[in-house]
């Protein structure tokens, strides 16, 4: 192939082509998720609806015969309003949580086919969300961290032995003996349970590991506690207590360690990172709905990725995705 057809046929791949076929698509017009003036329901989130609003005015700028509306209370409701058939699309700003998953894979034997178009916050910063991280007390001389390191802090039973000094970490002097206090959210369907299930290989939390009750509690707990250690979700800045360090972390053995700062967030590289996700009802081996296909290409294209951008400085603070990231979300998209 001569190069200018090696660089046209890279760019077809590389282009969801749905999003360029604008004149092929027409509005369902007997579907479950139609609301009763025919508006297509998107149900989920409530603090990406702003972003979902643009993204619908993108779609419909370039298909105007669409309208659509948008129900915006939480993600937990998301997917099983997907599972009900009450919506064409779940936007969720986390990771979905055991319990979110369970009905849709009892009604179909399968999982939702899920597109990721960002990442869900970054900081420390005022008035914002901190994503998912690790804390320590300020006095508390520990580096860094590798999430096989965190998973035997936070766990009982990996490969390799549990870690429950500080001195196992690499600390010295009078931390060398001194016991690893850990402090997490209750392990009750939520954010400690899909953290344990997904990220530490379901293994039982550490008969040290102290369950409270809030976000606030554990890192009120680490601010007054040298030897403590803590892992939470999203955490607002008014929850921080002064001097709180978080711990960067590595997403293996050896390589850089990372933490939820703009800059480390926007390259992929934050091992903590939740991504923007839209769910969608797609089964293995049938043809994603064209209008579907087409509205999540959108999502994806350069024009979708600039209107998460315009998230970042708010109060959400959503991230595009790394260009790698974007690239294997088109990959994906692309051979639907």
């Amino acid at each position: 192939m001569i190069p200018l057809l090696k660089s046209m046929a890279w760019l077809g791949l590389c282009l969801p082509m749905t999003w360029a076929q604008a004149d092929s698509l027409t509005p369902p017009a007997h579907a479950s998720y139609l609301t009763a003036d025919g508006a297509i329901a998107i149900i989920g989130n409530d603090g990406m609806q702003p972003l979902i609003e643009q993204l619908n005015a993108l779609f419909v700028r370039q298909h105007p015969a669409f309208r659509f509306a948008v129900t915006a209370q939480g993600s937990s409701v998301g997917l099983p309003a997907l599972t009900a058939g009450a919506t064409a699309i779940a936007p969720l700003s986390r990771e979905p949580w055991l319990g979110d998953l369970h009905g849709f894979e009892q009604v179909f034997k399968r999982t939702p086919l899920d597109i990721r178009i960002g990442y869900s916050g970054y900081g420390p910063r005022p008035n914002g969300k901190t994503p998912p991280a690790v804390y320590v007390h300020p006095d508390n001389p520990l580096a860094s961290l590798d999430l096989n390191q965190l998973a035997k802090v936070v766990t009982a039973g990996q490969p390799g032995g549990d870690i429950n000094t500080w001195g196992q970490l690499g600390l010295k002097g009078d931390w060398a003996w001194r016991r690893i206090h850990v402090y997490g959210l209750r392990d009750e369907g939520g954010f400690a349970t899909n953290q344990r299930m997904d990220r530490f290989g379901g293994k039982p939390f550490s008969p040290h590991y102290e369950p409270l009750d809030s976000v606030g509690a554990v890192l009120k707990a680490v601010a007054t506690d040298s030897h403590g250690i803590g892992l939470v979700g999203w955490a607002n800045s008014g929850t921080l207590a002064p001097g709180l360090r978080i711990v960067p972390l590595a997403a293996k053995p050896g390589e850089a360690a990372r933490g939820p700062a703009l800059e480390d967030v926007a390259a992929g590289a934050y091992p903590l990172s939740s991504y923007l996700h839209l769910f969608v009802n797609a089964a293995p081996g049938q043809r994603l709905e064209p209008f579907i296909k087409a509205y999540l290409a959108a999502a994806l294209s350069d024009e979708g990725q600039a209107l998460v951008r315009r998230q970042t400085a708010g109060a959400e603070g959503y991230v595009p995705l790394s260009a790698q990231d974007l690239a294997q979300e088109r990959r994906k998209l692309d051979s639907l």
